[in-house]
């Protein structure tokens, strides 16, 4: 408990206090914590309260214990009390929460996994020895205009590749462009993509296999050229 400070205004906490033969009494940060108090109290009440009605002492007075019980109630409710004004609240205001949304660009996933994809003479290309590589999602949409596009953009040393989920890759739309199947889809569940008709998303890769950006619709050159340029360093 605290003391009365130099001034003698009390203790710095601003609580009074308690007799030294009550010992040391601890608040809980949670008021739940003096339930099962609360309940001995209680049924200790109603066990004295049985046994003076048939034990009372001359004068009608109750037992000594009595009064100590009832101080130790109110110690209880004071306590209880205390731990409720000191317990934390979520601050809550009359509207609506805010809420900061992930950017539309933005997918919760990992590094590129080592998936194996397939080439345009049928054999398999680990998707990770394209990298750092612009990868373009076609099976929705050829996009052929764009993906040319990109391919211009890209520095030296990113490769564009598109890909398709048939058994078999696609011609190149775009010189510069690497085709690859992916007849198990294992790119589009990496990226959490769904097919959506008439559009190609794009993922921006680095050499490490960390994904840098997500296109949702590959379209002008200008809201990924500054990736491309991140991914190549």
């Amino acid at each position: 408990m605290g003391m009365p400070d130099a001034e003698g205004h009390g203790p710095p906490d601003g609580l009074p206090d308690l007799p030294p033969e009550w010992g040391r009494v601890v608040v809980p940060d949670d008021a739940s914590a003096l339930a099962e108090e609360a309940r001995q109290v209680r049924r200790e009440l109603r066990r004295l309260h049985r046994r003076t009605g048939r034990t009372a002492r001359p004068g009608g007075r109750p037992p000594l214990g009595l009064p100590l019980l009832v101080l130790l109630v109110s110690m209880l409710i004071t306590l209880t009390g205390l731990a409720a004004v000191t317990w934390p609240r979520s601050s809550r205001s009359g509207g609506s929460p805010t809420v900061v949304p992930y950017p539309s660009n933005w997918v919760a996933v990992g590094p590129l996994p080592a998936l194996d994809l397939v080439g345009a003479d049928d054999s398999p290309v680990p998707l990770r020895s394209l990298l750092p590589a612009m990868i373009i999602l076609v099976d929705a949409c050829a996009c052929a205009e764009q993906v040319t596009q990109a391919a211009a953009a890209a520095p030296p040393g990113v490769t564009v590749v598109t890909v398709t989920e048939g058994r078999q890759a696609e011609p190149a739309t775009a010189p510069g462009v690497r085709t690859l199947a992916d007849p198990a889809g294992g790119v589009r569940a990496y990226s959490h993509l769904a097919a959506r008709p008439g559009t190609a998303p794009a993922l921006l890769m680095d050499r490490e296999g960390t994904l840098v950006r997500v296109v949702p619709e590959l379209g002008q050159v200008e809201q990924y050229r500054d990736d491309l340029a991140r991914i190549a360093g």
